[in-house]
């Protein structure tokens, strides 16, 4: 396990559509296991494998909801909204305004192959789908409807 260098914008790896994967193995363990060291030292909601330039749909959400590995994750369904501010580790010290769900169903797998239906609402929604964003090269900026700095949050 080992904390990785965040890439920010405007890296162009930031904004590639991530492959899926298709091994449940010895490396995809490393990388979550990389994935959670990361976002923990960074004190993040979360994390993709583009932010640490891995192009692989992988990402970790850590919050008061409980820590998520999600491998693979497709959004089954929304309803509700939700309007506030957020932020990304690849775009320091900045903030945006975003709509989103307010509750989601994502099904994904873990570091096993295992599949996994998550019901989620509220922030953990909004991690959720910022995070899976981020597997098809979206970053928040470009949904956000403002944005500004972290002094003004």
């Amino acid at each position: 396990m080992a904390k990785r260098n965040i890439l920010t914008v405007p890296d162009p790896l930031l904004y590639k559509k991530c492959r899926p994967v298709e091994v449940f193995d010895e490396k995809l363990a490393e990388l979550l296991d990389d994935l959670t060291d990361t976002v923990k030292s960074a004190e993040g909601a979360g994390l993709a494998a583009p932010q640490v330039a891995v192009l692989k749909r992988v990402c970790v959400v850590d919050t008061e909801d409980g820590f998520f590995e999600l491998v693979n994750p497709v959004l089954l369904s929304a309803s509700g909204s939700q309007r506030g501010p957020e932020g990304c580790l690849s775009v320091p010290k900045k903030y945006g305004t975003v709509t989103r769900p307010m509750k989601v169903t994502v099904q994904a797998y873990d570091r096993y192959g295992v599949p996994h239906k998550y019901k989620v609402k509220g922030f953990t929604a909004r991690a959720f789908l910022h995070e899976m964003d981020h597997l098809d090269g979206i970053i928040y900026t470009s949904l956000a409807e403002d944005s500004f700095d972290e002094d003004k949050k």
